[in-house]
């Protein structure tokens, strides 16, 4: 009687680290069949891989930037670093903000792209802009430059450096920056985004032109 009356007590409790491990450890696919794993911090759960996807939720392509900047400029985009597909299977893509803001959703069912304030709340739960960078940041110099000052990844949000697209049709910064883009507008022309270094642990918030391809993760509903 002793033994059964033991397992029916830890059972609840053997249920519930099992939950909670697949909380932590899981995975998300978008409509293109792409596959992300995903990482709990705190309470909420993040993408822990550069979006990739090139179609809306509704199955709508999102346009593949190739040349004129001007097909970079209101319309929702997305592009490859140096127009080089091989660079999206590690570092995902680069989105401009319209296609982050349509209507037509760029996130998997059941997500979103972070507001300002989700950013925010991150950075408060890892220690506050000063130091949230290195906790976010993956460790070594494999895909970081040298030095990846402060990466410690303990968050395991593991941040690439998959660099940004200047809507004058450069490409910059990939493997020192990773720039992400945030949900909120800041003004008609600007909206906020948060952006890593290699040669620092903090992240810094700051209003960039929407024109511009930055990447994007995205947290749970």
């Amino acid at each position: 009687m002793r033994k059964q009356f033991v397992i029916k007590m830890l059972l609840p409790c053997f249920l519930l680290f099992v939950f909670l491990s697949c909380e932590k450890n899981s995975t998300v696919t978008d409509i293109d069949g792409n596959v992300y794993k995903t990482v709990q911090i705190e309470d909420q759960i993040w993408m822990a891989e550069n979006l990739k996807v090139t179609h809306y939720r509704n199955g709508d392509a999102i346009p593949n930037f190739t040349d004129a900047a001007i097909e970079w400029v209101i319309p929702g985009a997305y592009c490859n670093y140096d127009k080089d597909a091989n660079n999206a299977t590690t570092y995902g893509r680069l989105y401009n903000w319209y296609a982050v803001n349509d209507s037509r959703n760029i996130a998997p069912e059941g997500w979103h792209v972070p507001s300002d304030a989700e950013w925010k709340t991150l950075l408060n739960y890892l220690g506050g802009d000063d130091v949230a960078g290195g906790k976010m940041k993956e460790t070594g110099t494999a895909h970081w430059n040298s030095p990846n000052t402060g990466a410690t990844n303990e968050s395991g949000f593991s941040a690439l450096p998959g660099g940004a697209h200047d809507y004058n049709s450069y490409y910059e910064s990939m493997g020192t920056n990773a720039g992400f883009w945030s949900s909120t507008e800041y003004d008609s022309g600007n909206a906020w985004y948060q952006v890593l270094s290699h040669n620092y642990s903090e992240v810094h918030r700051s209003d960039y032109d929407k024109r511009n391809g930055f990447s994007v993760r995205c947290v749970s509903n």
